[in-house]
């Protein structure tokens, strides 16, 4: 079969995907290098001046680069599950409370360029990340933020005392917010800016930049590396394209072996009919989500009233279907089917879409239609497939005569900052989750500190129900939390979910261990390729 679907253990009933089976016709790179295509944009600008200080990072595209290059004490392992120890030789919770954790690095431990890495980087990577000084908007720091105090024993034991109890802070050390950095490279107060990536993670990296724009990143294997990973392949390059039919048309040709994120939902539907010879398309279950963030403090939207009508009226189904297709799924929860805790509450509260129950709930908060709106969103972050999914959400809107929508589409680089400055009224967003866990579908989005920079704060959700959810290890007991958070945001509604995407990867046929190079969280996991033929 051309089409393929991988299905691996994941942690608390999560399925965990899998990168497709991907090979080396043509060039493939030279040097026999495994080229994977991606239609990410990496540039640099005032606002996004650091697109890989792990101070400064918070994107799945910035970490899948950052996860090849800078080691966490913590890892993600084959297929999900709890993490592992990567630079650290062991950690665990020292106390009953879950506010104690700590870890003992590996003996020998050096950064790529040889130099010792003790438990003094370490610390200094993590409380930079928290530095006042240099704590940037993109929300990264949220993840470190209930840290309270690090304490260091030797070249190789630090503890990490937490304000509040925290069950999910192995994963949190696990994400390159928690990348160890050296000092030599990476100052205390200050983004290092640009491209460049030092650590001591499997492999190194060299990129080739145009401008201010990053067109290619080489990945070679670290031969200091030490860690739970085994590299595959000596050498990997990641290629930048501008357009899902320019990287098509590379792994067609032979220029590339394997291309990962974005593809069109166009290129799905031909791939999947017609692949070509020795390409495969891999379907995976996937833990992406999409959906409506609102500026709560904006005087188009204040009104729960206006959002409430809004989410009475969009049609996910038809949206899903009509746009993705077979490729996305309804969402009516921030957090998505799969993950322990989901619950349907939009459906509950809304069921289906219907034009008279939103007019209701404006003409009873006395809201003179049709409502006025700009929806706004990014044009080169989430794939080509986002422009018609805001057509067809301004056209859902305007049809129940309720609305005067507009849609604005803008670049990430000015369209990010924007968001977290509050410029936008209301804006289209999607989620790749920091760990596959209900807490980050959760805390990014409704903590204190969340990344959107949201005005919208509901006290029970920020000091009873959160803090519990952390509060249990077993990750089954923290759902009755999760369930009744996501029952507050649907009556609340500063955001709608719209729907949650499955993962899709064409590739060629002689790429090894690609089964282990993507988990549910879109983390790339480039060291599990090689060349050869597969089992």
């Amino acid at each position: 079969m051309n089409r393929k679907t991988l299905v691996l253990p994941a942690l608390a009933g999560l399925l965990a995907p899998a990168l497709a089976a991907c090979g080396g016709a043509g060039d493939g790179g030279g040097d026999d290098a495994i080229a994977v295509g991606t239609t990410d944009v990496f540039s640099t600008s005032p606002e996004v001046p650091a697109p890989f200080d792990p101070a400064f990072a918070y994107d799945a595209g910035s970490w899948n680069i950052l996860r090849q290059t800078v080691q966490t004490l913590m890892a993600s392992p084959r297929g999900d599950g709890e993490p592992e120890p990567d630079a650290a030789q062991k950690c665990g919770f020292t106390d009953t409370g879950n506010e104690r954790y700590e870890c003992t690095l590996r003996k020998g431990l050096t950064f790529a360029d040889g130099k010792p890495l003790t438990v003094k980087d370490v610390k200094f990577s993590i409380e930079r990340v928290r530095d006042m000084k240099i704590k940037d908007s993109t929300g990264s720091s949220s993840l470190m933020a209930n840290v309270d105090a690090i304490e260091t024993e030797g070249d190789r034991g630090i503890v990490f005392h937490l304000k509040s109890a925290d069950a999910t802070f192995p994963y949190k050390l696990a994400t390159p917010v928690a990348g160890v950095v050296s000092s030599e490279h990476y100052g205390k107060n200050k983004l290092r800016d640009g491209f460049d990536i030092d650590g001591s993670g499997p492999y190194t990296a060299k990129q080739e930049v145009k401008g201010d724009t990053l067109v290619k990143t080489v990945f070679s294997k670290n031969s200091n590396y030490k860690g739970a990973f085994k590299p595959k392949s000596d050498k990997i390059e990641l290629v930048d394209y501008a357009s899902t039919e320019a990287m098509g048309k590379a792994l067609k040709d032979g220029d590339i072996d394997m291309m990962t994120r974005t593809m069109s939902p166009e290129q799905i539907k031909q791939l999947d009919a017609n692949p070509g010879n020795n390409i495969d398309l891999v379907e995976t279950p996937g833990l992406e989500i999409r959906y409506i963030g609102f500026n709560t403090d904006a005087t188009t939207v204040k009104s729960k009233a206006v959002r409430q009508a809004m989410a009475q009226v969009v049609d996910r189904g038809a949206l899903a279907a009509g746009v993705y297709g077979d490729a996305a799924e309804p969402l009516y929860s921030l957090v998505p089917a799969t993950v322990v805790g989901h619950t349907n509450s939009f459906f509950n509260k809304y069921g289906n879409p219907s034009t008279a129950k939103a007019r209701d709930l404006l003409q009873k908060a006395d809201i003179s239609t049709p409502v006025k709106l700009t929806l706004h969103y990014t044009t080169d972050h989430y794939g080509p497939g986002t422009k018609k999914e805001f057509q067809v959400l301004q056209k859902q809107l305007n049809d129940s005569g309720l609305f005067d929508v507009s849609i604005k589409g803008e670049g990430w680089t000015t369209f990010r900052p924007a968001e977290q400055k509050g410029a936008y009224d209301v804006y289209g967003m999607g989620w790749f989750p920091d760990f596959p866990d209900p807490d980050s579908f959760v805390a990014p989005f409704l903590d204190k500190g969340n990344f959107l920079n949201s005005p919208y704060a509901n006290p029970t959700i920020i000091d009873e129900l959160i803090p519990h959810s952390r509060r249990e290890a077993d990750r089954l007991s923290a759902a009755k939390s999760i369930q009744k958070i996501q029952d507050i945001v649907a009556e609340d509604v500063p955001f709608i979910p719209l729907w949650q995407g499955k993962q899709y990867i064409a590739a060629r046929d002689d790429i090894t261990g690609v089964e282990w190079a993507l988990n549910s969280a879109s983390s790339l996991q480039l060291w599990e390729l090689g060349r050869g033929v597969s089992d």
